[in-house]
């Protein structure tokens, strides 16, 4: 049946198959309205059948069981009855991929090719994840995607079952979400006068503005669509580091004693920004206020606060930084990043979210807050707007695993909760093959045979620790995408192979994946990606139209470290 990702368990049922027809019903119970909704929407789309309602046990047809996780799925199929037994809605949308999948690449198109013979096979199907967070980081903050291609982002991965769209919204390069309290971060952090064209050794300018920010509204309806097909969108909001964009908004967010922030204005370079945040209160307070706005607009469980490289060199310079240190009784910058993380650690989890963040949030420590008092005022605040921190909630922050395997398997060994998304193994901006023909060379070959040999959990890891390894995430850093193609390339079809991993489980402990098998099940997705109008790297090489000859990229060479 070449299913990708590949199914707990698949029987093909020879002679028991279900032809599709004008007759054909489709029946689900208002728990599993979305997906009802979204499964006649797309095959009836496809198929140009009117799959109307009808009757239990007759039609596809789809049911709850709660004896079952709440992803996990059945899928039966006999003549004349299709039945999606799941354990939630997430499930029912699952299965509902799954059957889909069943009628063939045509059945993922958006308009009818044909509106006869259409048959689902004879099958009985199990299935559940592997992982309960499989993610796919879209990076809009340094090219910005518009609102539509989003939407279509979003149709890609829920067909590969992922449930995760980290959404990094802000960096030196650009502020993508519009905070209603600070008008300035998009009225001015949103664009940059010129892009750098491939890595700087290159010297090469595009000399275009660029921009755009979503509206509220616009990222309200992301959610919503998103939800609606069993994806949680998380929420990055960068800091202290990668801040350039919101500093060219609001100069005093910077460290003003040694740069003139004044004259900054949002980063024109790919890299690392110097200019980072300062550590007053006055700013933990803007930025309080901004994830107040976002907190109203994503309800996910988890809101990602980067971390990542934060250069400590204005910290060192500054003499209201060096004082704020003293004054915190802190050994170092490391240590001052620390409090800041730790402050927004408690801020969240004070109002029933959780910090995630890069590995690097571990260095000076990341510390567990205490729990809440009794009769302690909502938000851990006093009247006069004194911190009380003793009122704020425990922590249970996790920790992005980006720079390898070390930090999460520290995180993990800590009893902190881990997504494992090491840049050497899926970073999927890191070209695809060596030679000449590959578009903007950067970082590590990861070949789409190496993205399925990746195994998320280290052997290092004890049962217990293993545990806090919640899931795996591929990560699309956009320097060097500029528009929905640029994705489709970099992330097709290793976005196929990376789903496999996140939701497929292993044939047993220790063992390899099978990659020959995978292969064959290859041809047949390709020509569902086709259907879905994904403009993916083809297997032998890039189209002649996919290159970018002569632009200079930052290759790294010889193999990624071992883990």
């Amino acid at each position: 049946m070449d299913l990708i990702p590949a199914p707990s368990s698949a029987v093909r049922r020879p002679g028991e198959d279900f032809p599709l027809d004008a007759a054909t019903t489709l029946t689900a119970p208002p728990a599993l309205a979305d997906a009802e909704r979204w499964l006649r929407g797309a095959l009836g789309a496809a198929t140009g059948l009117p799959l109307g309602p009808g009757r239990a046990g007759e039609g596809i047809e789809l049911v709850l069981d709660g004896a079952l996780a709440a992803e996990a799925y059945r899928l039966t199929v006999r003549p004349g009855h299709a039945l999606i037994t799941a354990g939630g809605p997430a499930g029912a949308l699952w299965g509902a991929q799954t059957l889909r999948r069943l009628l063939g690449p045509d059945a993922h198109r958006r308009s009818a090719l044909r509106r006869d013979g259409w048959v689902l096979p004879g099958v009985d199907v199990e299935d559940a994840p592997r992982f309960g967070w499989r993610g796919v980081l879209l990076d809009v903050a340094r090219h910005f995607l518009p609102k539509a291609d989003v939407l279509r982002f979003v149709d890609l991965i829920a067909a590969h079952k992922l449930n995760v769209l980290h959404l990094h919204l802000t960096d030196d390069q650009g502020w993508r979400v519009e905070i209603r309290r600070y008008p300035r971060l998009t009225g001015r952090g949103a664009w940059r006068e010129r892009s750098m064209v491939g890595y700087r050794a290159g010297q090469r300018r595009d000399d275009r503005p660029h921009g755009g920010y979503y509206t509220q509204d616009d990222l309200r309806e992301i959610v919503a669509y998103a939800g609606e097909r069993g994806i949680t969108v998380v929420p990055e909001i960068d800091l202290p580091g990668h801040t350039q964009a919101a500093v060219a908004a609001y100069p005093e967010l910077g460290n003003t004693d040694v740069v003139d922030t004044s004259a900054l204005g949002v980063w024109t370079d790919w890299g690392v920004s110097p200019n980072v945040l300062n550590a007053s209160e006055e700013t933990l307070r803007f930025f309080e206020g901004v994830l107040e706005e976002v907190l109203e607009l994503f309800p996910s469980e988890f809101v990602h606060l980067g971390g990542d490289e934060c250069p400590k060199e204005q910290w060192k310079d500054s003499a209201a930084a060096q004082a704020r240190i003293r004054e915190l009784g802190l050994a170092n910058e490391d240590e001052l990043q620390s409090h800041l993380i730790r402050h927004f650690d408690r801020w969240l989890a004070a109002r029933g979210r959780r910090l995630i963040g890069w590995d690097e949030i571990l260095e000076g420590g990341l510390a567990i807050a205490t729990t809440p008092k009794e009769g302690a005022p909502e938000g851990g605040a006093s009247a006069s707007g004194t911190e009380r921190p003793e009122a704020w909630g425990r922590s249970r922050a996790a920790v992005s695993s980006w720079r390898g395997f070390g930090g999460g398997i520290a995180a993990a060994e800590a009893g902190h909760d881990v997504v494992m998304c090491p840049e050497q193994y899926v970073y999927f901006d890191h070209r695809q093959a060596d030679g000449p023909d590959e578009p903007i060379p950067v970082g590590f070959v990861r070949t789409l045979e190496d993205v399925y040999r990746f195994e998320p959990v280290p052997p290092q890891l004890d049962a217990a620790a293993a545990r806090h390894v919640i899931g795996t995430q591929a990560n699309l850093w956009s320097e060097f995408m500029h528009s929905a193609r640029d994705i489709d390339y970099r992330a097709f079809p290793r976005l196929a192979a990376f789903a496999e991993v996140a939701w497929s489980d292993l044939p047993r402990e220790g063992a390899e994946r099978d990659w020959a098998g995978f292969e064959r099940r290859l041809g047949e997705h390709l020509r569902v990606l086709d259907a879905l109008g994904v403009e993916y790297r083809p297997v032998d090489g890039p189209h002649p139209w996919q290159r970018w000859p002569g632009v200079v990229g930052r290759p790294i060479d010889g193999p990624p470290p071992v883990r």
